[in-house]
């Protein structure tokens, strides 16, 4: 049996030289929590000062390399614990189905996290030293997502501090460092960037919902039940779309953000699509539609940010 299952497998050396296997393994679909926030924080920057390139792009990429990192660290972490196995469904796989070494994750994204440090100390030379404890915390949370002994992920906290640091925190460092400040209307905008951030973490945790039960977690999703869980996830969507009314009635952002509302279909597909299935293999589009309302979403409402600038 041993044998044959080595003569199906590709060799190592294949393996670890197929691009898509390390692409998969810093799961593409959740690195829009990563660059939308940093696009919406720069972007109201618009209206203050004139934007510095590099700082964007120093932010920009630290951004998606804590977030990668964040992404080994849970494959790594899942492995160890027996959490996954080849048929598990939304994970990278390199270690259950490419046979790449679990230490050579660890240390990819150590790595990571490495030159993510090296470029916080770019930023804060050019703008505050503060930011070296405040992105310190930050990689700490996603170091403790699914490492340490309670793992945040392992808890009904997950949506709350993935809004809070990778939706709510980047727009507000990403906006600091342009203007040397932080307003009330930045930490206002952020709010539903932050809701939908955490929608990520909810869908897949409704999607995860019977694995994890019977692994001994206890998300937010299985605390409330999986109905619950997906009315929790269409209420998310709605505040988000509302606040952004609020705050265009109340003059603190221009009509123009309301653009965010073209994203009201896919946010609607991805609410649909988690009624009715139990399967993970089933619930995998709406699990992408929620990252894509949050991509859709962010990305307009850093267009109308721009309009309003130009107008």
């Amino acid at each position: 049996m041993q044998s044959s299952l080595q003569t199906d497998r590709r060799s190592p050396v294949n393996r670890h030289r197929d691009w898509r296997v390390w692409w998969r393994l810093m799961r593409p679909h959740t690195l829009t929590a990563a660059f939308v926030p940093v696009c919406i924080g720069t972007a109201l920057a618009f209206h203050e000062t004139n934007i510095r390139v590099s700082l964007f792009i120093a932010m920009l990429v630290a951004s998606l390399l804590i977030q990668a990192a964040t992404n080994m660290f849970n494959e790594y972490y899942d492995f160890k614990r027996g959490l996954d196995s080849p048929e598990s469904v939304g994970i990278g796989g390199a270690i259950v189905r490419e046979g790449i070494q679990p230490k050579t994750v660890l240390n990819l994204a150590i790595s990571f996290f490495a030159i993510a440090t090296l470029i916080g100390v770019y930023i804060c030379m050019n703008s505050s030293w503060w930011l070296a404890l405040i992105g310190s915390i930050c990689m700490a949370a996603g170091y403790f997502y699914t490492g340490g002994p309670i793992p945040i992920a392992y808890t009904p906290f997950g949506e709350l501090a993935a809004g809070f640091f990778m939706g709510l925190l980047i727009i507000l460092i990403s906006f600091f460092i342009q203007t040397g400040e932080i307003t009330k209307t930045a930490i206002l905008i952020s709010v539903p960037i932050a809701i939908l951030v955490g929608a990520i973490l909810l869908a897949n945790n409704i999607r995860d919902f019977d694995g994890d039960k019977k692994n001994g977690r206890k998300t937010l999703a299985i605390l409330v039940g999986r109905d619950n869980a997906i009315r929790i996830l269409a209420g998310m969507f709605v505040v988000s779309f509302i606040w952004m009314v609020g705050l265009a009635l109340f003059h603190l952002v221009s009509f123009w953000t309301l653009l965010v509302f073209f994203s009201v279909p896919k946010a609607i597909a991805a609410a649909k699509g988690f009624i009715g299935k139990t399967k993970p293999i089933e619930m995998m589009p709406a699990m992408k539609a929620t990252a894509q309302t949050n991509t859709q979403f962010g990305f307009l409402l850093a267009i109308g940010l721009l309009i309003s600038h130009w107008l």
